[in-house]
């Protein structure tokens, strides 16, 4: 399948800047998949979407602290741009290093000026596209350096400085592990989590830590040939059951955000609740355990799109259609879309129909 189905006319002013004041104050584009209609609702409507024996999930992850500005001790300003530790070593990290060309390895890197601390990271081997190997100088992780002198970083399609870092940040966010957040789980609050409980649904987490293999752009013209990067995922034993659970008993899974539906989707693959995957969905795809997704609207040719295609099928380009004529926000500060499989529509009335 060629990569030029998943493109679209994305004007920039369509591109959200900043987060509004209220984060269940989005507006939700609801996909009737079988009666082909749309509704136009609001993030803080979800609750009446949900039924008795859904399991919704969430990607607990927390955004790291993960952009650094430093320097050579010649002076030189160098940004490192830490990705995810070392499988092998957690105090070696792979990191977007840039300039990268005038860094040499071995070379050491220091605070910006005003610190006398001395060198704080080396910079060891290339590994190509500006990513390279990094590890610390002294007796400082690389963990606790980010934490004590990095930024959030927002991706580089918000051009606009946002007044409150934690705006980028889920309200349930735990352990820092992602250099980018699931922005579906932005529009959440402790009140419309509650809402969503006492509608009958259950609330599960898991966490997968949000890379590159989630950003990183396609750059194959034929999207069979690209190649995902891996990232990093944990389901916890009690999300598994409940999924489970659900399954057998004609409830929903609902994925809130694509990363939320790669980490059950490769749970279910790989029959293993954590480790490290690269999955890349796309049309064709077997789907195996997500029957509803709640997500934001993604870049032109993303692997995101991809995914979203591979879930909805060709309705994906009316529902955007219907996005962008309609003045949806996009991208990680934008609005939000609500979707269930067809098939998953037609397994789950059938399964009530049984019921009598």
């Amino acid at each position: 399948m060629q990569l030029d189905t998943f493109d679209f006319d994305l004007p920039p002013a369509a591109i959200a800047q900043r987060p509004l004041g209220q984060r269940d104050a989005a507006r939700l584009l609801v996909v009737d998949q079988t009666g082909g209609g749309f509704d136009d609702r609001s993030v803080a409507d979800l609750p009446a979407l949900l039924r008795a024996g859904d399991v919704v999930v969430l990607n607990e992850t927390r955004v790291l602290p993960a952009r650094l500005e430093l320097r050579k001790p010649t002076g030189g300003r160098v940004e490192v741009f830490l990705l995810e530790p070392l499988s092998d070593d957690t105090n070696r990290w792979e990191a977007l290093v840039r300039p990268s060309r005038r860094v040499p390895p071995g070379s050491t890197l220091v605070m910006e000026a005003g610190s006398d601390d001395g060198p704080v990271i080396v910079v060891d081997e290339d590994l190509g596209e500006g990513r390279r190997i990094v590890r610390p100088a002294g007796a400082t992780s690389l963990l606790a350096l980010a934490e004590a002198a990095g930024s959030v970083p927002l991706p580089p399609y918000i051009t606009e400085r946002i007044d409150d870092p934690n705006r980028y940040q889920t309200v349930y966010a735990k352990t820092a592990s992602s250099v980018a957040a699931p922005t579906a789980g932005l529009h959440f609050t402790d009140a419309l989590l509650a809402a969503c409980e006492a509608s009958g649904a259950e609330l599960h987490r898991l966490e997968l830590s949000v890379g590159l293999g989630t950003f990183r752009p396609i750059v194959v013209d034929d999207i069979r040939e690209h190649d995902m990067h891996a990232e990093r995922y944990r389901v916890p034993e009690s999300t598994w059951h409940a999924v489970q659970r659900a399954k057998q008993h004609g409830g929903r899974v609902v994925a809130i955000g694509t990363t939320t539906v790669r980490a059950l989707e490769s749970a279910a693959t790989t029959d293993c609740l954590e480790g490290s995957t690269n999955l890349f969905i796309s049309p064709g795809y077997s789907w195996k355990v997500v029957d509803a997704l709640m997500t934001n609207f993604h870049l032109p040719k993303s692997s995101l799109l991809v995914m979203l295609g591979a879930f909805m099928g060709e309705r994906w380009r009316d529902a955007y259609e219907r996005a962008l004529a309609n003045g949806y926000r996009f991208l990680s500060f934008g609005d939000a879309m609500f979707v269930e499989r067809a098939d998953a529509v037609q397994r789950v009335g059938f399964v009530k129909g049984s019921d009598g």
